[in-house]
């Protein structure tokens, strides 16, 4: 598979160069250059298929020349020790877990993957630096799946709030790999700081750096991989329709599924499920995109106000438009409905849910009600986050007492530098460090 920019389709690139560059020159994002028809690779799998057997055969065909069956092997054997779970409510629902992971996000996926093939790519080939924007639970996702990964250091921009859940053993003084640096300004800061450092290319060559954040399309892609594996986990209980709803914050989940579609997958819809933001509402019903004021809510991973990925999705709807609006439904669900949301599921079919998984559920069951979705199509509803990430939260509602799994990652961690927002100061800690 070759890669273009979301603004020229001109020049093509590997999956490894947009990995390593991470954004062309263009100032566009990577997105792949035309669909790949895997049909044949997932099609003939069966609910006896485990996810890293999934991997291996899927990838080599999307990331060909890049990857050949034993470096995919290698590579899934590496990322993942875990594995998303489909769980079949009733007729019209089931439920993807995408939180068995080690920080219980979603983001553990794409993340994971980006750093076992970052390392098979750049195997016996010197050094690389990867650079995030972090926020806690981005960080330590990164942090744990790059600690200790040959070649590759790992560089954690963090806002003037407390760092959490890194383990120090793994920092770069303490002769690790990771360098978490807490920037005296916002998370826009952080993020700025990253752009302005890839545009810096001396600097990128000399130390050979690419970015972690969403736009590399290294974490985007391999979030195909769950999508596939609900569906051949599904694929014969059930003979009608198939959709699937997504809660949508950067959109880089549904951006996956409508890739995993465009490359083969039987589906039917994507709920593009937003919460009171309501980020792309209008722009996917086909009115120009505006941004809106930002709205603090119960979802906060949802909470974006210019999602990152809005050109990847501008790029489908500029190729397909009236494809796009049969494929794609826009939904926006308020607080009072996500937190009803997360008490009817439990009462309903004892489970528990997050907010961000109660907004894609309520979206769901909004969309079913209506006469061309009604009694023929079974909606999978992602849940992205653990609901134990929100135990005060979900707790207090179901009335029940939820396990802290997630304590450690609230521990606050000292950085190994506290910079203000200022490129020569970032640029200096890195150069000192390596």
């Amino acid at each position: 598979m070759r890669f273009r920019s979301t603004h020229s389709s001109e020049p093509l690139v590997s999956f490894k160069d947009a990995v390593l560059n991470c954004l062309p020159p263009d100032g566009g994002l990577y997105v792949p250059d035309k669909a790949m028809d895997i049909r044949q690779l997932f099609l003939y799998m069966n609910e006896d298929t485990t996810f890293p057997d999934l991997v291996t055969a899927v990838a080599p065909s999307l990331l060909e020349g890049d990857l050949n069956p034993f470096s995919a092997s290698r590579v899934a054997e590496s990322a993942f020790n875990f594995a998303p779970e489909l769980i079949r409510l009733d007729d019209n629902y089931s439920i993807l877990n995408l939180y068995n992971g080690p920080t219980g996000l979603f983001k553990d996926f794409g993340i994971a993957f980006f750093a076992a093939v970052l390392e098979e790519l750049q195997k016996n080939a010197g050094h690389s630096l990867v650079l995030a924007a972090a926020r806690g639970d981005t960080g330590v996702s990164i942090a744990h799946a790059f600690k200790g990964r040959k070649g590759i250091g790992a560089v954690l921009a963090y806002s003037s709030e407390s760092i959490l859940g890194l383990d120090p053993a793994g920092f770069v003084t303490n002769g690790g790999n990771i360098i978490p640096i807490q920037i005296q300004g916002t998370f826009d800061d952080c993020q700025r700081l990253i752009n302005e450092v890839i545009n810096d290319r001396p600097f990128v060559a000399r130390y050979n750096i690419t970015s972690a954040n969403t736009t590399n399309p290294g974490r985007l892609l391999p979030q195909i991989f769950y999508y596939l594996y609900a569906f051949i986990k599904i694929k014969k209980q059930f003979s009608g329709d198939l959709a699937f709803s997504v809660p949508c914050g950067n959109f880089g989940n549904l951006i996956a599924g409508l890739y995993a579609w465009k490359f083969g997958m039987p589906v039917n819809g994507f709920i593009a499920a937003m919460n009171a933001n309501n980020a792309l509402g209008d722009f996917i019903k086909g009115k120009p995109f505006i941004p809106r004021p930002l709205i603090n809510t119960k979802s906060p991973a949802l909470d974006v106000r210019v999602p990152s990925n809005l050109s990847r999705l501008a790029s489908f709807y500029e190729e397909a438009p009236a494809v796009m609006r049969n494929m794609v439904y826009p939904a926006s669900v308020d607080d009072e409905l996500t937190l009803r949301t997360i008490e009817q599921v439990w009462k309903k079919y004892h489970l528990h849910i997050d907010s961000h998984t109660a907004v894609a559920f309520a979206a769901a069951e909004q969309m079913a009600v209506r006469e061309d979705w009604k009694g023929h199509i079974h909606t999978i509803v992602l849940a992205t986050g653990h609901y134990a990430r929100e135990a005060e939260l979900v707790g207090g509602i179901t009335g029940e007492t939820i396990p802290e799994t997630f304590q450690s990652l609230q521990k606050k961690v000292e950085p190994i530098a506290v910079i203000p927002p200022d490129i020569d100061a970032f640029e200096g800690i890195i150069a000192h460090c390596f």
